[in-house]
């Protein structure tokens, strides 16, 4: 019993400015479909909409105070090529104060304009932006506000904030509308697998890009028996999606994509998980099943991801970087359904997790630990359903430095999308 009242007293609890924990409402206001385990508040709030994006990108800068976020004025429909969008920060030791860093016109609904802290700084912060018909980044330091243009988008950073590995964003947008950009055609458009686009790598200190693996290359990588898989490789447009680095940037994951007949449960199209090294010399088929989807590094060789496999099916496995024959699933009982996973920092024995919403339009985010086996909600938020496909608000869970702290992009009931902070400092400790 006493447990039990713990639990509900600690649901009646926000935190405030200070880090201090004030009585205040069970529901926050707009959330009152949700259900919120932790210590929780909205940082952002309307008029205007607020989210941050993908999982994978560092959201607070090294301090904790700083959390990055866009602004727009509208939801529910595509982003055309002049919509324009704000790019700023929360300070969450300032009255939740929203501060403006710039702007965008190069930006999708789910990664948003990969804006990023940079991995190693703690004043420099990176989105992405097109100038005419060129996609470009902006190197943007938050105390002096000096800024520096790049001449090219980025996709993932390398831990030591010196390379980006990126790709072609205008044919992401033909392949895969909402996680390219719109304003700018696809030069190759009508070309199934180029040879002069693909992955780059990219210099932040210098400004060079360098082409490493082009799509005609990948085109004629061999992959396992699968007739209708070649088949539609060989005729279909393909594309490179989702680069990550590893924890020590050595290697990166890249997805090679293309549509497929077989593959409508997927959103039909097959996929590959590939890793590669910063000179595209040495390139692993990590996952050949054509279900990848989700993923992390873990650490510089193991990688977390949803697919499915002949010794387990549906499910999260963990992938050894160059040893297929070191691949194990996780728990399917307490990780069931896809998700957008990651590793708490410093605690890789837990993994921040999320779902897609279930029959109650509820989205479920999660923590689970792979040694103990446990598994603790954190929240059952409410997805409205007009809140579908390419503008859908998933939440993707994203830890703190930390690890105290994790941020959620939500759409409350009067709103639309907001950010949703929740304290699991005594969740995990």
């Amino acid at each position: 019993m006493t447990e039990k009242l713990i639990l509900l007293f600690s649901i009646f609890y926000t935190f405030t400015l200070s880090g201090v924990f004030t009585l205040t409402e069970k529901k926050i206001p707009g959330l009152e479909k949700s259900e919120i385990y932790v210590p929780a508040r909205a940082i952002t709030n309307g008029p205007k909409h607020h989210w941050f994006g993908y999982y994978d990108k560092l959201q607070f800068d090294p301090g904790n105070r700083f959390v990055l976020c866009m602004e727009v004025d509208f939801e529910g429909r595509s982003p055309e090529a002049d919509d324009k969008i704000s790019i700023g920060m929360v300070d969450l030791e300032n009255n939740d104060e929203w501060i403006k860093l710039g702007t965008s016109k190069a930006w999708g609904w789910q990664q948003g304009c990969m804006l990023q802290f940079v991995p190693g700084s703690d004043s420099l912060v990176i989105w992405n932006d097109r100038d005419g018909d060129k996609f470009i980044s902006h190197l943007f330091n938050i105390y002096t506000r000096k800024e520096k243009i790049l001449p090219f988008a980025i996709y993932a950073l390398s831990p030591d904030g010196v390379h980006a590995v990126t790709t072609d964003f205008e044919r992401i947008q033909d392949t895969r509308k909402g996680y390219g950009y719109a304003g700018i055609a696809d030069p190759n458009r009508d070309d199934i697998a180029p040879d002069n686009a693909g992955i780059y790598v990219c210099n932040l200190k210098t400004g060079k890009k360098k082409l490493i693996i082009s799509y005609a290359q990948m085109v004629k990588m061999p992959m396992l028996a699968d007739d209708n898989a070649n088949k539609d490789r060989a005729e279909q447009k393909n594309w490179f999606n989702h680069l990550l680095f590893n924890t020590d940037g050595s290697r990166f994951i890249f997805l090679h994509r293309w549509k497929a007949v077989n593959k409508k449960d997927v959103g039909g199209f097959a996929t590959l998980m590939y890793t590669s090294d910063l000179k595209g010399k040495d390139i692993r088929l990590v996952d050949p099943s054509n279900y990848t989807s989700h993923f992390i590094w873990r650490d510089k060789n193991h990688i977390a991801a949803w697919t499915r496999q002949p010794s387990h099916g549906p499910g999260f496995y963990v992938f050894t970087d160059g040893k297929p024959e070191e691949t194990y699933v996780l728990n399917q009982e307490k990780m069931p359904v896809n998700g957008h996973n990651t590793y708490l920092p410093n605690k890789k024995d837990w993994i921040l997790n999320d779902s897609y919403p279930d029959a109650n339009r509820k989205q479920h985010v999660y923590l689970y630990n792979v040694v103990t086996d446990q598994k603790i909600p954190l929240g059952d938020f409410y997805l409205a359903p007009e809140y579908k496909g390419e503008w859908r608000c998933d939440t993707h869970p994203r830890s703190s430095n930390n690890g105290k702290l994790v941020c959620i992009d939500c759409p409350t009931e009067n709103g639309g999308r907001q950010l949703v902070l929740m304290d699991i400092s005594e969740t995990v400790k």
